[in-house]
């Protein structure tokens, strides 16, 4: 007769941020000083509303002309055009949840089977508790037009698009990440 053990429990993918994903040029998408820069930033809460002290934020995006330097770019690889644009930003969450990058608003993409996507960044959520990263995208609250004519917006429900809605105001934009609760932020699966 042989013995049946239980399940051996899962690892989640933190609390290790400071060891193993640390990204030299953090919170930058553009140096100091590009034309057009702007700090997005935000708050990550976890599922009681509280500030999640021991995460981190991973953004990537087109440059201002939609386009990545990158083979899988349906259009081919292109430098950017903005000097110093890296498309990628990682920065951990602050005591009280925060964080904030330095980047430049991207532009529209093409949809998959045509149309157009309205211009967003990727954004993914590593944090105690989590098995894998969660992924969202931040789309900008002031692309009225656009954000109504983007495939991906169009297919959330309306009453849950409003949590991928960045806001502007003091010479950037906020956006608040809710990994549960009743307002927690759409995430994708990827």
């Amino acid at each position: 007769m042989t013995e049946r053990l239980g399940l051996t429990p899962s690892q989640t993918v933190g609390p290790y941020w400071s060891i193993g994903m640390t990204w030299p040029d953090g919170a930058d998408v553009v140096p100091e000083g590009t034309p057009g820069a702007f700090w997005l930033s935000g708050v990550v809460r976890d599922g009681a509303g509280e500030p999640l002290a021991d995460g981190l934020v991973e953004t990537w995006q087109a440059d201002p002309d939609g386009r990545f330097d990158h083979p899988d770019d349906p259009r081919g690889p292109r430098p950017p055009s903005v000097p110093g644009f890296r498309g990628f930003a990682r920065v951990a969450t602050g005591p009280d949840g925060t964080w904030r990058i330095r980047t430049v608003k991207p532009g529209p993409l093409p949809a998959p089977g045509g149309g157009t996507q309205a211009p967003h960044l990727d954004l993914s959520v590593f944090a105690r508790g989590l098995l894998d990263r969660v992924v969202t995208r931040v789309y900008f609250a002031d692309e009225e037009a656009a954000n109504a004519a983007d495939p991906v917006l169009a297919a959330v429900p309306a009453d849950r698009r409003h949590t991928l809605l960045a806001t502007p105001g003091g010479g950037g934009y906020t956006f608040t990440v809710a990994l549960q609760g009743s307002d927690e932020t759409v995430f994708f699966a990827v």
